[in-house]
């Protein structure tokens, strides 16, 4: 089997941007995809959890009320029994006082002190009789009254009571869905590349593929061919064998974007990493470092041949320099050509590029 290097750009792409925006369930490319497919039903589902919820708290209202009903009452006649008790006392203990007989003038002005403030105590519960039952069910008249102003606005406006109750809920799914449609392209360049990587690994141990692979280059190299000055390049695949490498860019295009004047060439972007690439391998430095075997003519070169990978459908045109292809022919156009390097020289080529692209 290919040994394969790296994960795909565009999924590694797609995670960054689901994270920034705090998003992290998604542990796959299906299921981001399952997700954007069922947006629609997960909506609707959550929607009908939340009528179901608010239904359930009508119906818990529907008997919370009258419970609450019945235990005003009996707090309020166990506060009215309570404190006519400790009213009666109060006269009890003013009668008991009042029968004392007092002697002198200290006992007469002492008793009469103590009767003063036992009916002062008696006026107070007496004209603050209805307050403090009030009081000692204010609680419960207040929870009796939130949940009254509940249940009647459950039952006036249950579709209002329903989008608050899912407001939150909702939001969150509809963030999470325009954070995964922004990346609309990465998903689907996704989608293309992870078939060309499961095609690709079917292959012999011979061949490594190298995904995602970046360089920067300081000061830029140029092509005089394209007068262009490259300062960096990316490439969706690089698969190393036996007949030298593969620079492989992905397009999950439909035949409408084929014919889309608006977007980059593939076939330019190919042509400016496959001189970059070639530029860094073919040269003394990287010869020593590869250490291909030799050869009685001279030193060997390392041959690049360009591809793009089409998922759907590809052009009928040919085109200088680049073969285009649908992912279906890659395994048989790549072992094609005939081996001309060893295992131990495809390695280090392998390898070369993997530090360059460190």
């Amino acid at each position: 089997m290919c040994k394969t290097y790296n994960k795909i750009g565009s999924l590694m792409t797609l995670k960054l941007h689901l994270e920034q925006n705090n998003i992290y369930e998604f542990k796959s490319l299906k299921e981001v995809i399952d997700f954007q497919k069922s947006y629609t039903i997960l909506r609707e589902q959550l929607i009908s959890q939340h009528e179901n919820l608010i239904e359930e708290e009508k119906n818990m209202l529907n008997v919370d009320l009258p419970n609450l009903d019945i235990a005003i009452e009996t707090q309020r006649e166990v506060s009215i029994e309570m404190l006519v008790k400790v009213i009666d006392k109060l006269k009890q203990q003013l009668n008991n006082s009042t029968n004392r007989a007092s002697t002198n003038f200290f006992q007469k002005l002492s008793s009469a002190l103590i009767h003063w403030n036992y009916k002062r105590k008696i006026k107070s519960r007496e004209n603050n009789f209805e307050i403090e039952v009030e009081m000692s069910i204010s609680k419960l008249v207040k929870d009796y009254q939130v949940k009254s102003d509940r249940y009647q606005f459950i039952t006036s406006y249950f579709s209002e009571a329903v989008e608050q109750s899912a407001h939150y809920p909702l939001s969150e799914l509809e963030r999470k869905k325009s954070a995964i449609d922004e990346l609309n392209s990465y998903i689907y360049g996704a989608i293309g590349e992870q078939k060309v990587v499961k095609t690709l690994e079917s292959l012999s141990d011979e061949y490594f593929l190298i995904n995602d692979f970046a360089v920067s280059f300081s000061p830029a190299i140029y092509n005089r061919k394209e007068n262009d000055y490259i300062k960096s390049v990316q490439i969706d695949h690089i698969l190393v064998g036996p007949s030298g490498i593969f620079v492989i860019e992905t397009k999950n295009w439909s035949e409408k974007s084929l014919e889309n004047f608006s977007l980059r060439s593939p076939v330019a972007q190919v042509k400016r990493t496959s001189f970059a690439l070639f530029y860094l391998l073919n040269n003394e430095k990287s010869n020593y470092h590869i250490g291909l075997d030799k050869h009685h003519w001279g030193d060997k070169k390392v041959p690049i041949k360009n591809l793009i990978a089409l998922t759907n459908t590809k052009p009928k045109e040919e085109f200088q320099y680049v073969k285009v292809l649908t992912v279906n022919e890659l395994n048989s156009y790549v072992k094609y050509f005939k081996p001309i390097f060893s295992y131990n020289e495809t390695k280090r080529i392998a390898d070369m590029i993997l530090r360059i692209n460190e």
